[in-house]
């Protein structure tokens, strides 16, 4: 599926979903953790393809703080 495809409210949920799981990771590693999901190349091109799509429907979204 396509993200063009997706309603407004499912890319911002997508979205969200990333970047609760990179916060994660990051109080893991503050408890130190060392096994992380969320900071792969393949999440972080994941998020990207959701940024660029929020940011053409001019959607306002908070920043992901990757590690």
């Amino acid at each position: 599926m396509s993200l063009s495809a997706l309603s407004d409210e499912s890319l911002l949920r997508f979205y969200e979903s990333v970047r609760k799981e990179v916060e994660a990771d990051r109080d893991s590693m503050r408890r130190g953790h060392t096994h992380f999901f969320a900071n792969g190349d393949r999440v972080k091109k994941y998020a990207a393809g959701l940024r660029q799509e929020l940011e053409r429907r001019r959607l306002s979204f908070p920043p992901i703080l990757w590690l």
